[in-house]
């Protein structure tokens, strides 16, 4: 069964740090590019970040480059997504995505919250 698991969300400050991790199974992981979105209350889920299946190519939206930096290991099917300079707007649920044989797969999200 195709599978992404995230994890490693909660509340922070504004200006900390989260680090977020998408476990995949069920697909071989080291041939799929990975991509990380975004769903705040009341607005359209948002991508935020790409990385290429060995991870040499990655991508970010303007919204969070040079903050956010998404990595991978493929040996341990897990793609992570660390988030420094957190803002209040940051706030949202976040999903871990792959596109496989032209159908989405997605992860059930994980909540961050960046309030004072």
């Amino acid at each position: 069964q195709v599978q992404l698991v995230e994890s490693g969300g909660g509340l922070v400050q504004p200006g900390g740090s989260l680090r977020l991790s998408c476990a995949a199974s069920g697909f071989t992981f080291s041939i799929y590019a990975m991509r990380w979105y975004r769903q705040a209350p009341g607005k359209e889920r948002e991508w935020i970040a790409f990385i290429s299946n060995i991870g040499s190519n990655t991508l970010y939206a303007d919204s969070v480059k040079g903050r956010f930096t998404i990595s991978r290991d493929n040996a341990k099917n897990t793609v992570y997504l660390q988030m420094n300079s957190l803002k209040p707007e940051d706030t949202a649920v976040y999903y871990c995505n792959t596109q496989r044989r032209g159908v989405d797969v997605w992860g059930q999200g994980t909540q961050v919250t960046v309030s004072s």
